[in-house]
């Protein structure tokens, strides 16, 4: 998986990145609220993923973080863990989906 070099980049590339066999069963949404870059809505269903610019209401899993750690966090250069517990990450919404996603939109390797 290529590394990226800003967050408009990251979404326009999904379906590159997205493991449809490891998202069986996933139906969920998840928004990315991205402080200098923007905001994403991601929907995984039944293996299939897409992508829409803005917000929703009542998102599945909703990510607020600073996009130039947000470029990290996907190339692999920050641990997701780490970055919650720092603080650089801020997660709400079902844990066990933002935890799933790990599967089916892996980082990239370092």
């Amino acid at each position: 998986m290529r590394h990226i070099s800003s967050c408009q980049e990251y979404f326009d590339t999904l379906n590159e990145r997205f493991i449809a066999e490891n998202a069986k069963g996933v139906d969920a949404t998840y928004t990315y609220e991205l402080d200098g870059a923007g905001t994403w809505t991601v929907h995984v269903k039944d293996q299939a993923i897409s992508v829409t610019e803005g917000g929703v209401e009542k998102p599945s899993v909703t990510y607020k973080m600073k996009a130039d750690n947000y470029v990290k966090l996907a190339n692999g250069q920050m641990n997701g863990a780490r970055a919650v517990m720092t603080r650089k990450l801020k997660v709400s919404g079902s844990i066990a989906l933002a935890q799933k996603m790990n599967k089916f939109l892996p980082p990239a390797k370092k």
